[in-house]
Order: C-alpha cells, then sequence, then structure tokens
C-alpha cells in the first residue's frame, strides 16, 4: 500500500483540500483508497461525506484502544473506491493519553499493517501542527506531500517542516521520501504568487510538481457541500487540476 501524508504545520495551505480530492481522484482512477482523517478539526471527513458528531466509533479509537482494527473503523465515503478512516474532536486528546506510552510514534504504522493488502494507496491528512499525530503520520508513510500557498511566509514554515522530515527519516523511517512540493491558491496574474513560484522552482527544483493548484471558488464551496470537487463540480478547473496532480504523482 502506497501511504502519502498530506503535511504542513502552517494552516489555510490547502492541506485538507489536497487530500480529500487527491484521494478521490485515486479512487476515481481505478485504485482502492483509504483516506484517513489525522486532524481533530474532521475536516476530511466533513469534506467525504459523513458527519463528524455522529460517529461512535473513529481513530481516535485506533490509538486508545488495544487490540482494536484499524479495518473495524473503516467507512464508506460518497466516491467509490475511496474508504474512509474518520475523526472527531476526541483526536485532540491524544497526544495528552499517549504521551507515557513506549512506542508511541509507531501507533498509526502497525494498526496500518493489517490493512496493507486491502488497498492501493492511502492518504492521510495531517493536522496543522508538528504534533505527535502528526509524527505517526509520517512514520507510517512512505511518502510526504507537501502543500504550500504561494505566499512569502509560507517559506519558513516549509523549511520547518523539511527538518522535521529530515529527523524522522533518520530515527524512525528510513525510507520516507518527499514526493512533491505543491504549490497552491495559485493566482497567475498577480506579481507576488508568480514570483514566489519561481522562488520555489529555483530553490526546490524538481521537486515541487509540474501541477499547481489555482484559487478556484468551486474549489472552495466543495467542503461546505460535503463533497470533493469531483462530485460537487467536475467539469471546474479545480477537478482537473487534482485529476492531473495524480496522473503526475502516478
Amino acid at each position: 500500500m502506497r501511504t502519502f501524508a498530506i503535511a504542513n504545520q502552517k494552516g489555510g495551505c490547502g492541506k485538507t483540500t489536497t487530500a480529500v480530492n487527491l484521494a478521490s481522484a485515486f479512487a476515481l482512477a481505478g485504485k482502492r483508497v483509504l483516506a484517513i482523517d489525522l486532524d481533530p478539526q474532521s475536516h476530511a471527513t466533513i469534506g467525504l461525506g459523513r458527519d463528524p458528531e455522529s460517529l461512535d466509533r473513529t481513530v481516535y479509537n485506533l490509538f486508545t484502544e488495544n487490540g482494536i482494527l484499524a479495518s473495524s473503523l473503516v467507512i464508506n465515503s460518497v466516491v467509490e473506491n475511496l474508504r474512509l478512516l474518520p475523526s472527531n474532536i476526541l483526536l485532540s486528546g491524544v497526544e495528552f493519553e499517549l504521551a507515557a506510552a513506549d512506542g508511541r510514534e509507531h501507533v498509526l504504522s502497525g494498526k496500518l499493517a493489517e490493512v496493507n493488502g486491502s488497498y492501493d494507496v492511502c492518504v492521510i491528512d495531517c493536522s496543522p501542527s508538528l504534533s505527535l499525530l502528526t509524527l505517526n503520520a509520517l512514520v507510517a508513510s512512505n511518502e510526504v506531500i507537501i502543500p504550500v500557498q504561494t505566499h512569502y511566509y509560507a517559506l519558513e514554515g516549509l523549511r520547518q517542516l523539511l527538518e522535521t522530515v529530515d529527523i524522522v527519516k533518520k530515527r524512525f523511517n528510513p525510507g520516507l521520501q518527499i514526493r512533491g512540493i505543491l504549490l497552491t491558491f495559485v493566482e497567475s496574474r498577480t506579481k507576488l504568487s508568480r514570483q514566489v513560484q519561481r522562488q520555489m522552482r529555483e530553490f526546490f527544483g524538481d521537486l515541487v510538481f509540474d501541477t499547481v493548484i489555482h484559487k478556484d471558488v468551486r474549489l472552495a464551496e466543495a467542503p461546505s457541500a460535503h463533497e470533493p470537487i469531483f462530485t460537487y463540480a467536475p467539469d471546474s478547473k479545480g477537478a482537473a487540476e487534482h485529476k492531473i496532480l495524480a496522473e503526475e504523482i502516478g
């Protein structure tokens, strides 16, 4: 199972939008996909058509209950071939509950071993912080995708995340690779957006995806409808760009 962590500790960079729509694009391409919502805000759960407050069991139970199987917590999403390991606000207590636990960084990777053969792709939406939850996602993943808003301050947060990925590789997960940096909220007409794009490509080179995600009204509206862009506005630019992104990732 190819596992992607969608990570950036800076909020507002389109992280959940990327996770929801990339997972959907993979599923619509015929892959068996598992999406994991590892954010207590539960935005990926909502974006895939499920109500966090109505769920009795979530990824929180996976972290806190011995012997529970990941497969028993997985539910359907609004997209065919795409299953969801959801979250709700209870997940915010995981860090406190696991504070003294041995091997707390490896909880998710250990639990996902059980479903490894059931899916082709796993996409993990990380919380917007360098927390124990994000650390678990990085330890459990093969690859990291970093959405970055085309804004000057985004560069500072990116450096911190790259340092964290390097530490995780050295201490916990030597096979972890950065699959790419995804430029989001791109506005081709603004000088700042073009400047940040140029700086990113000059500095990081091939690490930056060719595909960019432009600022798009339909993409912004889809979460309020509790749908990914592919069911909300399948003919939109946002849908087309996420489809191209999935193809570029391969």
